[in-house]
């Protein structure tokens, strides 16, 4: 039960998120991926919930909600490769978890 959380601050730490979402129920994991060649954060994470339950009440009361500054995007993750439709390789980029 992964959620994608968009449109992140980048004074965001994982340790704001664990807290943002422990007000929802058990945090599991969570990571903010960095971009490979900067090392700096990429503006989004991943959070993992221990149940459906929890991870729904986050996404439905967290979606469009401002924290740190930024209207934040919440939603259920997406296998790579499975949000977009198929179209040519290369470019990179897409939801990893």
């Amino acid at each position: 039960m992964t959620i994608y959380v968009g449109n992140l601050s980048f004074d965001a730490e994982v340790e704001d998120l664990q807290h943002l979402f422990a007000e929802y129920g058990a945090v599991s994991k969570c990571t903010l991926p960095l971009d490979r060649e900067t090392g700096r954060k990429r503006g989004f994470a991943f959070v993992d919930m221990a149940s459906a339950d929890d991870e729904a009440r986050a996404i439905a009361d967290l979606q469009n909600v401002e924290w740190m500054g930024r209207s934040i995007r919440v939603n259920k993750a997406e296998p790579r490769g499975s949000a977009g439709g198929g179209g040519g390789g290369g470019g990179g980029g897409g939801r990893r978890w």
